[in-house]
């Protein structure tokens, strides 16, 4: 069933650090109707960094809050129709963007973990030549960053290759208030990427995340890529219902 744009923007220069992770620890996360989707028999989860410009909400502008950042920590689920049709799509972990009202309307709509911080970026890409990309951010007095450096023209990701995977997934999936699952649509065409083993993430993320996904963040990470981006638009959500949320 087709729903409404929530929210247009265009997200740009994602950058993407990858981590395997054990799947009891994503498990209680998971919204009723969902299941895992791995990548080589494992779950990721990855650490996400990116910039929203030109957002709109239900078509309106709102001064101050058009262009910002976002980090969040996401992993991946999918979920089969009642057609048959399988469904890939994200969960978050923790959400975190500089504004207030940004995070207080993200919460309301559709219940996502949205955490208003202090955070700032660096970019320097361009799709022929590459560059960097880094953000910034301040929790409760403890630093974070989170950086990657490429070079060359970006590409489009292989068709079955990971870098294809983590890009390509295009349905949110939450937990509502009252336990049951919130589904929404998200779109944008697929995006140029370039691969890096020079990226980075800093900062006690035990302290952002928990102790055991902190440690999970703390080590090496299993993949990195930078994203250009595009156009992406939000869809309204809808509650699952009956055997959707079986």
């Amino acid at each position: 069933m087709a729903r409404g744009p929530f929210l247009t923007a265009r997200w740009e220069n994602l950058v993407l650090l990858n981590y395997a992770c054990p799947p009891g620890l994503l498990e209680p996360w998971l919204p009723p109707g969902t299941t895992l989707d791995t990548w080589d028999r494992g779950p990721l989860v990855s650490l996400v960094g990116f910039l929203f410009r030109g957002t709109r909400v239900r078509g309106f502008a709102i001064p101050f809050h058009r262009t910002f950042e976002e980090v969040n920590l996401r992993f991946y689920v999918r979920r089969e129709t009642q057609e048959g049709a399988v469904r890939r799509g994200v969960v978050f972990i923790r959400e975190l963007v500089p504004r207030r009202a940004i995070a207080a309307v993200a919460r309301w709509a559709y219940n996502e973990p949205y955490l208003a911080v202090p955070m700032s970026h660096r970019v320097t890409l361009g799709a022929s030549r590459g560059g960097a990309a880094a953000y910034s951010w301040m929790h409760r007095g403890d630093a974070f960053s989170l950086s990657a450096d490429v070079e060359g023209p970006a590409r489009m990701p292989d068709a079955g290759s990971e870098a294809e995977f983590i890009t390509v997934h295009h349905w949110g999936y939450t937990r509502r208030r009252d336990g049951g699952t919130l589904e929404y649509h998200v779109e944008h065409p697929r995006w140029l990427v370039w691969g890096t083993s020079t990226a980075s993430f800093s900062g006690p993320a035990g302290r952002l995340y928990g102790p055991r996904l902190g440690e999970i963040l703390a080590g090496p990470f299993r993949s990195a890529f930078v994203a250009l981006g595009s156009e992406v638009t939000v869809h309204a959500g809808h509650r699952l219902r009956g055997q959707e949320a079986a």
